[in-house]
């Protein structure tokens, strides 16, 4: 290894530079920080809002399920409510209400 560093001297040639660590390591550091910004933040947001949409679900409300069952909310218990649909009413969990609806902005929209 000196003897080729002695050559490219004497070549007139300077050394080969060696990166500092840091320098190499930069590159991912920020692309990583870009990923978190783009795509787990907002992930993270919209979590959080549906939690609190759940956790705020009462008794009278209109929901829309997982599974696409459209319905009022006729109890509400510790991990699930119920939703009457039609005639028929249904126990879903509380996780599985994807959003809640309002009855009067649909007629407006529909009239």
């Amino acid at each position: 290894m000196d003897i080729l560093f002695l050559a490219m001297i004497q070549a007139g040639q300077a050394a080969p530079a060696r990166g500092n660590i840091a320098q190499s390591l930069m590159l991912p550091v920020v692309l990583m920080g870009l990923f978190w910004i783009i795509l787990i933040v907002p992930q993270k947001r919209a979590a959080k809002a549906h939690l609190e949409m759940v956790q705020a679900l009462q008794k009278g409300d209109n929901v829309v399920t997982a599974g696409g069952l459209v319905g009022v909310v006729t109890s509400v218990r510790d991990d699930a409510v119920e939703v009457r649909t039609g005639t028929a009413t249904v126990v879903v969990e509380r996780s599985k209400i994807s959003r809640r609806t309002d009855p009067a902005a649909a007629a407006a929209n529909k009239g």
